[in-house]
Parts: C-alpha cells; sequence; structure tokens
C-alpha cells in the first residue's frame, strides 16, 4: 500500500528545520516570523510537539511554516508616546500665537522676564494652555528657580504600637508645609544609629530642607551632616551643630503637674518615666523633684521607674513594680512620662481591680488625640504648634540659602506646655489602700 504523499514546503519559502526549539530559539533566525509545526505532521495525525507524537525512522522532519507574529511594543516606546502627546511650551505658545518666552512669562508671572507680556497676551496664552490641558515641567521648573517647593520630613517608626505623638506633630508640619506651599515628603529610618550612613541621601535634590523628628544623634553632626540642605529639629534629644531646634518645655511641664498634685494634697506620686538614655525623660523626671522640692516634701523611695515610651511598656512597668511591692502603701497618683504610658498605668491598675480615679488617679503628659477622647488629665504639649513652627523656621533657612546669605533667626526655640485637669484625676482617697 503506497504511502500518502508528504507536504512539501513552497521551493520559495526559507525552511528552518526546529522542530526540537523552543519557539523564541526560532525567532533569532526570523526576526518577523514565528515557526510552528503544522497540523498533522506527526503520526496518525498528531503534530511532532504534542505528547506520544513520534517520527518514522529516516524521515525528514516536518518543516516549520512560517507564521506573522505581531511585534511587541516595549514599555519604553509606550510611555514615550505619552510624553509625546502632552503639552509642552511651544504648544501653547504655538496656540496663543507668541514666542516660548513670552509664553514662558505669562504662564510664569514673570516680572523679572526680558519678555515684555501685556494683559492681553497673559489672558491669551493662560487660555491655550487651560485648553491644551498643559502642565509646566516640575523639574525643570525646579532647575530654573534652584528649588522644589518641597521638604522631608526624617522620623523613625519602630513597633506595631502606633506613636500618636509623632502622628500629631506631623500633622502640624503637614499644615504648616500646606500653607507656605511646599509639598511633603517621609523618609524614615530603623533608628537613629543609621543617620550618618542614610540621612546624607535624603538630601539629593529632591526636598529644598529636611526637618527632623524627635532624633536621637550619637555626636553633633559637624562632620557628616549635608551643609547644602537646610534642616530643622523637633525635640532634638541634645544639641547638633547646624540645626535650629523646636521644642516644648519638657521640665516646666512636669513640675507644673506634679506641683498641681501636691498642691491637691497628693503625697505619694509614682512617677513612671521613659528610657533614663531620653534627655526628655530626664528633664521629667527633674521637673518632677523640684516641684516635691520647692513644696517642701520628699519623694517616696523608690517612686520613680522607668519604662518604654508605649502603652505595653507602662502596663508592664507598673505590674512589675506592684509585684515587687506587696504590702506595701498604694500610690496616691500615677505620672506617665507620656499618654501612652499612663493609658498602660490605667490597664494594670483596672486588672487588679482598681478603679480610676477612685482608688488611684493617673495624669499623663502630651495631651494627644487618645488623651482627649478619654478626658485624660496631662500635660498638654503644643504638639500642631511643633510641626507648624519647625515649617517656618525652615522656611527662613531655606531662603537665607538661595539667597546665599547666613541665616540670622532663632536657634532654640522652646515652647510652653500646660496642664489639663481631666477625668482620670481626683482629690487625695480617704481609705488608706495596701498593694496586694
Amino acid at each position: 500500500m503506497s504511502q500518502p504523499a508528504r507536504r512539501q514546503p513552497p521551493s520559495t519559502s526559507r525552511r528552518l528545520w526546529c522542530r526540537d526549539l523552543p519557539i523564541h530559539q526560532c525567532q533569532r533566525h526570523h526576526e518577523t516570523t514565528q515557526h510552528l509545526p503544522p497540523p498533522g505532521s506527526g503520526v496518525n495525525g498528531a503534530a511532532p510537539w504534542e505528547a506520544g507524537a513520534t517520527v518514522p525512522p529516516g524521515a525528514p522532519p516536518a518543516p516549520l511554516i512560517a507564521v506573522p507574529a505581531s511585534k511587541p511594543t516595549s514599555p519604553s516606546s509606550a510611555s514615550a508616546k505619552v510624553r509625546r502627546d502632552a503639552p509642552t511650551l511651544a504648544d501653547v505658545a504655538r496656540a496663543a500665537g507668541v514666542s516660548e518666552m513670552a509664553a514662558s512669562s505669562a504662564l510664569n508671572g514673570s516680572r523679572k522676564s526680558s519678555a515684555r507680556v501685556s494683559e492681553e497676551t497673559r489672558e491669551r496664552v493662560l487660555a491655550a494652555a487651560r485648553q491644551l490641558g498643559y502642565r509646566p515641567n516640575a523639574t525643570a521648573r525646579a532647575l530654573a528657580s534652584r528649588r522644589t517647593n518641597a521638604i522631608g520630613i526624617v522620623a523613625t517608626f519602630q513597633g506595631e504600637e502606633p506613636n500618636l505623638y509623632f502622628l500629631e506633630v506631623f500633622s502640624g508640619v503637614i499644615q504648616g508645609a500646606s500653607a507656605a506651599g511646599q509639598t511633603t515628603s517621609v523618609f524614615t529610618l530603623n533608628h537613629w544609629k543609621s543617620a550618618p550612613a542614610h540621612l546624607p541621601a535624603f538630601c539629593d535634590g529632591r526636598v529644598d530642607g529636611l526637618i527632623l523628628l524627635a532624633p536621637r544623634l550619637q555626636d553633633d553632626g559637624a562632620t557628616w551632616l549635608p551643609s547644602h540642605t537646610p534642616m530643622v529639629s523637633v525635640q532634638a534629644d541634645r544639641p547638633v551643630h547646624g540645626l535650629a531646634n523646636v521644642e516644648s518645655d519638657d521640665e516646666g511641664g512636669a513640675f507644673k503637674m506634679v506641683r498641681a498634685l501636691l498642691g491637691m494634697g497628693h503625697r505619694r506620686i509614682l512617677h513612671v518615666a521613659g528610657p533614663p538614655d531620653f534627655t526628655g525623660s530626664n528633664q521629667r523626671v527633674e521637673g518632677y523633684l523640684r516641684a516635691h522640692a520647692e513644696a517642701g516634701v520628699k519623694p517616696p523611695a523608690g517612686h520613680v521607674i522607668h519604662s518604654p515610651l508605649t502603652v505595653e511598656g507602662g502596663r508592664e512597668a507598673l505590674e512589675r513594680w506592684l509585684a515587687a511591692r506587696r504590702g506595701k502603701v498604694l500610690p496616691e497618683v500615677v505620672f506617665g512620662c507620656n499618654d501612652a504610658i499612663a493609658f498602660g498605668c490605667i490597664e494594670a491598675l483596672k486588672a487588679r481591680g482598681l478603679r480610676v480615679p477612685e482608688d488611684v488617679s493617673v495624669v499623663g503628659y502630651d495631651h494627644t488625640l487618645m488623651a482627649r477622647w478619654v478626658r485624660m488629665a496631662t500635660v498638654r504639649q503644643p504638639l500642631h504648634e511643633l510641626g507648624r513652627r519647625a515649617v517656618e523656621l525652615l522656611m527662613q533657612r531655606i531662603e537665607a540659602s538661595i539667597r546665599a546669605e547666613a541665616y540670622t533667626g532663632p536657634q532654640q526655640l522652646v515652647l510652653p506646655t500646660e496642664i489639663v485637669l481631666g477625668d482620670t484625676l481626683a482629690g487625695p482617697r480617704q481609705a488608706r489602700l495596701v498593694i496586694t
């Protein structure tokens, strides 16, 4: 029985025997074609690439038929097309019937440009820009004006617990930046110890200046802080060369609160301070001690302890202190170094069945949003004002830098604090309670 005739490729077609090659390798031989074996070229009508298909011994490989393939469009080509379609300054000038210099002068509202632009021409250019949907090139404008109209905030965010102090100062920065016509970028560090390695990279021209939020730098920064980028700090842990600093009166705030507590008749005031290497925490301890000294009251022994500046830290610190002092007199007031610690102390007291403020009063420090929600007694720091004033100082430094002038503004700005007597504070209790 005669074998069926084998289909042969046209003699004028270029053939490529690449049955065993991947398609992308075949395409190396043909720039605009793909090659696929024709259906039925295997045994029993199976294609050679199908599972179980075989080719009779001695038979030449089945030819591959050229199939036109679409040429992929590269992302760079697509983005270039988008860029070409965006209206340019030349398009606006052409639509308004003016030169590019006149169009630029009209759009920038320049008074110093060599092109004299009448009000009628200016309106015509602005109308053309609106009609075309023209947006000025921010990079080109920054190069021309030597500023980006953007400022940056550098902060550390550790752990899963939200830092309401940072968020409220940040809100003040955003408010101040908006009023000054600035956009804002946020730069984060894992720890301030890494600042010398990472902070200079933030000064690469993306922003005109930086605000460092509660920096804890290991040295004064004279050797590694970039001098070409103006900087301002908020609540710096130590004076830093070249930085103007905005802070609140930590020692004075704690002094006011403890003086008020002593004035109400409280005598056993436990202060749950922050970490001992934190300057702000130490200043609040100094305020606690000064208030006692000026009132002629000696603080009870062991009534200053330390804790991380978190709810969990405050809860665990008070739990340990209470567990170690069973049988001793319960404090009348617990004064947390910040609102977060104070909330943790409230949790620890309630877990032991103690009432706030009937059994123990609790006061905090900062007057954050959470404290305002529950009407906690606390020391109010002007958190929004800290952020807003930091922007004001930074803008003064940026303007001086652009004019190549020395900054003559304040290097240290200290804002006052005030006490807030809320629902977690009561007068001295009548009964003498013992820690159980």
